[in-house]
């Protein structure tokens, strides 16, 4: 059965649009893609994430087609469940507030840290640092949060497909046209667009498919976790909190995520050769380090394990560009960083948010250059080239506590690193205290692009699923 949709003025193929040929007819409820004719839909996003989502989403608010593929099915599992302040900003601008302030997502106001023998550091209150309601964030389950995100995407306009796989991105000389899709029963068929934003994620699509990734000189790192019910929980303010808790060797560190339902995300990062080169298995390694980490090993003692155990390599990358004549790289698509500082939803929504503006303006302008779509790449990479030097700092043995101790006034500007206020030089001024606190002949990190050029070398972002139930 195939019914009319009235049409949007102004718009060419999509929901809500007509063609040359018509209304566009929909299938069982569902609209077709707009395919290879004379008209071309705006833009064409792959991946369903929040970069997706949110891009697609601040793009028709503004009145553009947009057609959105996700390979998967939602709700699907993710891992990345703790969010930061700075998320606030752009959830305003989605119209996700009023959504996440009535989910059943765990308040967080704080992180903390304890090192190696146990010994924690003060609570980093957000508000104390800045008394404003964005200094309350949340916890999220992301199968549910990701879920959220797409489905406001579909109430902003954006015409979003579940179960599409985008195979390739469409090039007339230099510049992207289009996607070619897979739609269930293996038929494909070509989608036209005067932009094509790849939020594909770790999969990359287009980083690879240009050659353009630049593994990490630093950071590779691999995380082992599980999920637990009944395990200890702070209560007040500090019910959600955030705990960085380092590994007894100092080599690594836990994160401690308190959920709803009672559920404690629990899990361990450290070199990848650390936790699994010796393809023990994930069980004894988790519960050896658990062993050795006298902060986790008393906060899980009440509680029971309810899953499997999850596993990741970590390998950071970014992209030498963020975008080309008519394409755009967003969230993972672009970079990944590693998980330290949860920083991951934060970077997703706000590499989304500016390339929606830059495309926009392009679209009004004409202008689909690669100076015009990337115009928010130099911002944004000197942002996580901020957060990056932190987690650097971390592993290479920088302590919050001493460094306060010694530059109390310095307190509020580590806070507005840890709540993500990375796009503002201001919070540069941690960087020469804390070089001043360096050993004799240390130097800072490496540069993630320094001497580097793009590796084929064979890398991937693993994710290893265990049987049974998941978040």
């Amino acid at each position: 059965m195939s019914v009319e949709h009235p049409g949007r003025l102004g718009s060419v193929c999509g929901a809500g649009a007509t063609s040359e040929a018509g209304p566009v007819r929909y299938i069982q409820g569902m609209p077709t893609p707009c395919t290879n004719g004379n008209s071309a839909l705006d833009v064409v996003v792959i991946g369903g994430g929040p970069a997706g989502s949110t891009v697609s989403t601040l793009m028709a608010q503004q009145g553009l087609m947009v057609q959105l593929f996700e390979r998967e099915r939602f709700p699907r599992f993710h891992i990345g469940e703790s969010l930061i302040p700075e998320t606030y900003w752009v959830l305003k601008r989605l119209g996700m507030l009023e959504k996440m302030r009535r989910s059943r997502f765990v308040k967080k106001y704080s992180v903390q840290f304890a090192n190696a023998s146990g010994k924690h550091s003060a609570p980093f209150y957000f508000w104390d640092n800045k008394p404003h309601e964005c200094s309350q964030t949340w916890q999220v389950v992301r199968s549910e949060f990701d879920a959220m995100l797409l489905q406001n995407a579909r109430e902003h306009g954006v015409v979003a497909f579940e179960g599409v796989r985008v195979r390739d991105v469409l090039f007339d000389g230099e510049r992207a046209i289009g996607v070619r899709i897979q739609e269930d029963g293996g038929k494909t068929r070509d989608v036209h667009a005067r932009v094509v934003v790849d939020a594909s994620g770790q999969s990359g699509i287009l980083m690879n498919k240009l050659r353009l990734r630049l593994w990490d000189p630093l950071l590779d790192k691999g995380a082992l976790w599980t999920y637990w019910q009944g395990a200890y929980r702070d209560s007040g303010r500090d019910e959600g909190a955030t705990m960085v808790l380092q590994t007894g060797d100092r080599k690594g560190w836990f994160w401690y995520i308190p959920l709803h339902d009672d559920r404690v995300s629990v899990g361990v990062v450290k070199p990848f050769d650390t936790l699994f080169k010796s393809k023990r298995p994930h069980e004894e390694v988790y519960l050896e380090e658990v062993e050795h980490c006298v902060a986790v090993k008393q906060r899980i003692a009440p509680g029971k394990r309810i899953t499997g155990y999850f596993a990741t390599q970590d390998y950071s990358y970014r992209s030498t560009k963020v975008a080309g004549e008519g394409w755009v790289l967003v969230g993972d698509a672009f970079g990944f960083l590693d998980p330290l500082y949860s920083s991951g939803v934060l970077l997703a929504l706000r590499s989304g948010e500016m390339a929606a503006d830059a495309i926009v303006e392009g679209l009004k302008k004409n202008d689909l250059s690669a100076e015009q779509l990337g115009r928010w790449g130099p911002v944004f990479n000197q942002g996580v080239d901020r957060m990056r030097r932190l987690v650097c700092e971390y592993y290479d043995g920088f302590s919050f506590g001493q460094f306060v101790k010694r530059y109390p006034e310095l307190s509020g500007t580590v806070t507005d690193l840890l709540i993500g206020d990375l796009f503002t030089g201001r919070v540069d001024r941690v960087w020469e205290p804390m070089e001043s606190m360096y050993p004799p002949g240390k130097q800072g990190p490496v540069r993630w692009n320094e001497g580097q050029s793009p590796s084929e070398e064979v890398k991937r972002n693993e994710l290893i699923l265990p049987a049974g139930p998941r978040p």
